[in-house]
């Protein structure tokens, strides 16, 4: 079977990472979470183009996984579109299938759970405000309905 490229889709709260990891053991899958990275490389937020360089650095890993046979779980969160697009197109070239887990929680959802991690921060993790929250919200475009129903695969 080609191995299978899981791209997460969702903003934080969403439960992306928490599926991720289950998806990384039930897959035996490379799970690829920037955010894990960042903070120890680069302290909290987007430290300018760090963000972008890590993201193009861990997909040249999750693509080599993925050439070797391997499944990878991108759990990036992927709010755009283009983005979307983008990482698809990467995947199809390498002949391997995509399968798509958009998480799609309403705002009031969304802070209830980044309130309950607030309050029980992990290392790594850092705590998000309403403001930033309500931000991400507004320009978080969420796949639609065409969009979802062309990826055979997904959940």
């Amino acid at each position: 079977m080609r191995p299978t490229l899981f791209v997460m889709v969702g903003l934080p709260g969403s439960g992306k990472t928490t599926l991720a990891k289950q998806l990384e053991q039930r897959h035996h899958a490379l799970r690829l979470t920037p955010d894990e990275w960042m903070m120890p490389l680069f302290g909290w937020g987007e430290s300018g183009d760090k963000r972008d360089v890590l993201e193009n650095l861990l997909w040249s890993v999750a693509a080599r996984t993925l050439e070797l046979g391997l499944n990878v779980v991108l759990d990036y969160g992927l709010w755009g579109r283009w983005e979307r697009i983008e990482y698809r197109a990467r995947a199809e070239a390498l002949g391997v299938r995509v399968e798509l887990h958009f998480l799609d929680l309403p705002l009031e959802e969304l802070w209830v759970r980044v309130g309950r991690r607030n309050r029980n921060l992990q290392p790594g993790e850092v705590p998000i405000t309403l403001e930033e929250l309500t931000g991400w919200f507004g320009v978080f475009e969420a796949p639609t309905l065409e969009e979802l129903a062309s990826y055979p695969l997904r959940s």
